[in-house]
């Protein structure tokens, strides 16, 4: 469900109508759509949220849930082949992961929390299997948001640092791989609703950040070029 909230279009519980998550593909020159997952251990996906590909003929992406009246989903990280052959969880519970992505070297993934404001990392042992995390905690804690911050999407640049999308603050915030802060990138205009972020243009040097309370699509200038995705020729 969707609502207006000071003139910028804010999410909301799941609708009545709710079909359930599903992982589509897309063939971008005849635009067929047909459903590629839609469950996992017979356990119905919710919420799909984010993706992030690897060289192994795989993707990992999370599913984050959906939120109801009186009860919300558990979410969590899977891992699965692109040819529609196989789908595994990866690590469950999460509280609401969001965000996805690699390290350069592809050994390591990277999970964004929303409401937890909890930037999380596993060291990978081989695709789709991450290596065990001591303690109670889920993987390692890289960095705990101060304050009232969530996070949505992410991407990593190719200094190896993870820039998420930080709700409430209305920025882009920048951590490099050791857990430290480096920077945070406001948007033009202040919306507590900057979601995603990507690169592109010949050298990688352009960031396009969605603004979506105001439904803006901004391009800036990055600091350095954003880390080539597998398999973009």
């Amino acid at each position: 469900g969707w609502a207006e909230v000071g003139g910028m279009l804010a999410p909301g519980s799941q609708p009545a109508n709710y079909i359930g998550g599903r992982i589509q593909r897309a063939d971008i020159a005849t635009g067929k759509v047909e459903d590629l997952y839609t469950e996992c251990d017979g356990f119905a996906f919710r919420g799909p949220n984010d993706i992030v590909f690897d060289n192994h003929g795989g993707f990992y992406f999370t599913d984050l849930g959906k939120t109801r009246a009186r009860d919300v989903d558990k979410g969590g990280l899977y891992y699965a082949k692109a040819d529609g052959s196989s789908v595994k969880s990866v690590v469950y519970p999460l509280d609401h992961p969001n965000g996805v992505g690699l390290s350069p070297d592809g050994n390591t993934v990277y999970v964004a929390e929303t409401l937890s404001g909890r930037l999380w990392s596993w060291e990978i042992d081989t695709p789709g299997v991450v290596k065990p995390s001591e303690g109670f905690a889920p993987g390692q804690l890289l960095y705990d948001f101060p304050g009232y911050q969530l996070l949505d999407s992410l991407a990593v640049d190719s200094e190896g640092n993870i820039c998420v999308a930080t709700l409430v603050t209305g920025a882009i915030t920048v951590v490099s791989p050791s857990g430290q802060l480096v920077r945070q990138v406001p948007v033009p205009a202040h919306d507590v609703f900057v979601t995603n972020i990507c690169f592109g243009g010949p050298d990688l040097r352009t960031a396009y950040i969605t603004s979506s309370g105001f439904g803006v699509l901004y391009a800036m200038e990055w600091p350095c070029p954003g880390l080539k995705l597998n398999h973009n020729g």
